[in-house]
């Protein structure tokens, strides 16, 4: 070992171990793995440049656009939807009021005949004051069903809500009619005879039709009621007293009309009326109901006249003293 040292070592003495020392035994070699292939070059695409901000921008601002679109649609879909509910809402309250003013109407009805009839049959004081009473009553709380209904309309209610408003109202009419019924029965069980009492009187209400100017005439004199002629074309109103009357529409086949009544600040419908029936109504102030009744009929036009209690139109001339608008 001494012998292979180099010149270098021999001459300056370098790594001269001491005596003695012996030389560290030399470690047997050990295999080294080979070194790892180079890893392969990543795409060319891994190397492409990030999208810049201009094109970030494009992006969001046509996110932006798309959400604005759909918010635009769905508030105008709202809107229509808003629209139609309110336009339905609107059909409603028209429906039902039609049908108080149809109930007001039948009440009308209902009064004019019990008066007749109390008049036919002789009722005493008592019992009409009862009558008069019940009568008065019902009108109240019909005023109350149509306020009631009208207040759940104005608050935005349901459907369902006004539905079942529209049923209470439509009970407790037809309670209160059933209790006028009823009480009208009762009283006429108390007066003798009085089916054919109610026939008769009946027969000379049908009797009381005046189907010509002449007969019209001969009418007035025998009963103390004032009568007014009228000939009444489509689409235009005319006023008997202080009632409007507007034809909406005739068919000459059925013998049917369909006419507007103006009064007490309300419009009436009366819709297919024969020809030569009398329509009732009952106008504030009257003592009895007024009658109307269309004798003639055309095409386009109807004419009658409009019978009430004496002296209720004090300043339009009766059938007995002219004959205002006649053909």
């Amino acid at each position: 070992m001494s012998q292979q040292r180099s010149a270098a070592n021999a001459v300056f003495g370098f790594n001269e171990r001491p005596s003695g020392e012996q030389p560290p035994a030399e470690s047997p070699k050990q295999y080294a793995p080979p070194p790892p292939a180079p890893a392969p070059a990543p795409p060319a695409a891994a190397f492409a440049p990030a999208p810049s901000r201009s094109m970030a921008l494009v992006i969001v601002v046509t996110v932006l656009a798309v959400l604005t679109v759909i918010n635009l649609y769905l508030i105008l879909t709202l809107k229509k939807d808003f629209e139609t509910a309110s336009s339905k809402n609107a059909d409603q309250l028209n429906v039902l009021t039609r049908r108080a003013d149809a109930s007001d109407e039948r009440y009308a009805q209902l009064k004019g005949q019990f008066e007749v009839t109390s008049e036919k049959l002789g009722m005493t004081q008592q019992e009409l004051g009862r009558a008069r009473a019940l009568a008065a009553d019902i009108q109240t709380q019909q005023k109350a069903a149509v306020q009631q209904l009208n207040q759940a309309i104005a608050q935005k209610a349901s459907t369902d809500q006004l539905n079942q408003a529209q049923a209470d109202a439509n009970a407790k009419i037809g309670g209160l009619s059933s209790d006028l019924t009823n009480n009208v029965n009762t009283l006429n069980k108390k007066i003798g005879d009085t089916n054919d009492l109610l026939n008769g009187t009946k027969g000379e209400l049908s009797g009381a039709i005046a189907r010509t100017h002449d007969e019209l005439v001969a009418l007035a004199h025998k009963t103390d009621r004032d009568y007014f002629e009228f000939n009444l074309k489509r689409n235009a109103e005319q006023r008997v007293g202080n009632v409007g009357l507007k034809l909406e529409k005739t068919n000459t086949k059925k013998n049917v009309f369909t006419v507007d009544l103006l009064f007490d600040d309300k419009r009436t419908v009366r819709k297919d009326q024969a020809l030569d029936s009398p329509v009732y109504f009952y106008v504030r102030g009257a003592s009895s109901a007024l009658e109307l009744v269309a004798n003639k009929l055309d095409k386009d036009t109807i004419a009658g006249y409009v019978s009430t209690p004496k002296g209720f139109f004090p300043n339009t001339a009766n059938v007995l003293q002219g004959r205002p608008g006649g053909s």
